[in-house]
């Protein structure tokens, strides 16, 4: 009577190394998805743009590497799509895959959810709400900017169109303030005044009226605003063209003599004086 081993005992252990010897055959998951890279003439950056798998992980899983995937759904995942990229049936490598790492595939969610489909962010549209008020804001300031710097200037030119300024837009009607008297001039400042020339003194007794004088060439001599108390003379050796923003508001002096025009508050007057005035032209 034979002590050892039955053939049918020697067969479960020709059983496991016939096994051992196929799994040692069959070559890694990598290696199939490398090789079938490589015969269809794709580089790694060719498909990394085609899958949007980044490129250090489809190294790394050509490698037999699968941790940087991150755990078995998303290199699965990654799997599958690099097996499609180069033209193989996944299925059997995911087989290969449960079989080396353990259990059966789990149920995976779409393919955005893998960390490859969050590499490159979907370009959003301009976002127009944002740029609308922005746009609004930007309005705002320039007419706030422009109704501030325009409150003289902005009355000045309307006055020089012919326009009624700002200051006298209201019909009501501007009581004049006893004012201090301005001195009349003298018989020497008459006579001091010179008689080859025109000469035109403009105050502002009553008020602040926007001024503008121009030579007989039309060339302007002067362009402003003058202020209750101010004034300003003017001379030309033939003509002085006057322009008068609140005429109600001015004491006008014509070489050496007083202009008694009754004026009203608030109205635009366009003069002309030459040598032989006192007279409006």
């Amino acid at each position: 009577m034979s002590i050892g081993n039955s053939p049918e005992d020697e067969r479960p252990f020709e059983d496991e190394r016939v096994e051992a010897d196929r799994e040692e055959a069959r070559p890694s998951i990598g290696r199939v998805l490398q090789q079938a890279r490589i015969a269809a003439g794709l580089t790694v950056d060719d498909v990394s743009s085609a899958t949007r798998v980044r490129m250090n992980i489809v190294h790394a899983i050509e490698a037999d590497d699968f941790t940087p995937c991150g755990g078995d759904v998303y290199a699965r995942g990654h799997i599958r799509t690099l097996a499609k990229a180069v033209g193989l049936d996944p299925a059997p490598l995911l087989a290969q895959y449960g079989d080396e790492h353990g259990g059966g595939p789990a149920p995976t969610p779409a393919a955005p959810l893998f960390e490859a489909e969050r590499i490159r962010p979907e370009r959003r549209g301009p976002n127009w709400t944002a740029a609308m008020v922005a746009a609004i804001v930007a309005v705002i300031g320039f007419v706030g900017f422009t109704m501030f710097q325009g409150d003289d200037s902005g009355n000045e030119a309307n006055v020089a169109e012919g326009s009624t300024p700002s200051d006298s837009a209201s019909p009501t009607t501007k009581t004049k303030k006893p004012a201090d008297p301005q001195p009349e001039p003298s018989d020497s400042a008459i006579a001091a005044a010179p008689q080859d020339k025109v000469t035109v003194r403009v105050a502002a007794a009553d008020g602040r009226s926007w001024i503008a004088a121009k030579d007989h060439n039309g060339r302007m001599i002067f362009d402003g605003v003058l202020k209750q108390g101010d004034s300003k003379t003017f001379q030309d050796s033939s003509k002085v063209h006057l322009v008068l923003g609140d005429a109600g508001a001015i004491d006008l002096f014509v070489n050496g003599k007083k202009i008694e025009e009754n004026f009203q508050p608030g109205s635009v007057e366009r003069l002309t004086y030459t040598k032989g005035d006192p007279e409006a032209g």
